[in-house]
């Protein structure tokens, strides 16, 4: 029972920390673009969250709303979106070299954090074969396809008001 408490807690605890967190990231740059990557982050990763634990790869045996969803509803609102903010924020000016070597210090400790809680608790469950690489590539890709969805939409931006403005 400790050790469920434990995990609850901690679920908590990052969830409090994150959506703590979630409006001094919003506010640093235009409004309207950080919410556009929030959502893009919402949406992609439940979507391949979905998609792992429909086909049985991943299965999530402590979540909140675990009659609703089948998807760990903390980190894909409020975890991923954060690690994905923080991302674009660094990675803002960033040329395609810099921004695949950016995605090292934010999926290292992200796969690290998952493969403890793999091993030690009931929050998530490696099923059919998947272990700490497969979600150390299959964050990298998330991370990577996320962004360069907003910077396209950047540049689309960008040109409507070039245009705007001629």
């Amino acid at each position: 029972m400790k050790k469920r408490t434990f995990e609850y807690a901690f679920l908590i605890f990052t969830s409090v920390v994150g959506i703590f967190l979630l409006p001094f990231l919003i506010v640093k740059r235009s409004f309207k673009d950080w919410l556009i990557v929030y959502l893009v982050s919402v949406i992609g990763n439940s979507l391949f969250d979905r998609y792992f634990v429909s086909k049985g790869f991943l299965q999530y045996k402590i979540r909140p709303f675990k009659k609703k969803l089948a998807i760990h509803a903390p980190f894909n609102y409020i975890h991923y979106p954060v690690m994905l903010l923080y991302y674009n924020q660094v990675t803002l000016n960033s040329k395609l070299p810099a921004m695949l070597l950016k995605l090292l210090p934010f999926v290292i400790p992200q796969v690290i954090l998952e493969t403890i809680a793999a091993k030690k608790t009931k929050l998530i469950t490696w099923r059919k074969g998947w272990s700490w690489y497969h979600s150390f590539v299959s964050m990298s890709l998330k991370l990577f396809l996320c962004r360069l969805i907003i910077g396209f939409v950047r540049i689309i931006n960008n040109r409507a008001v070039a245009t705007k403005d001629s």
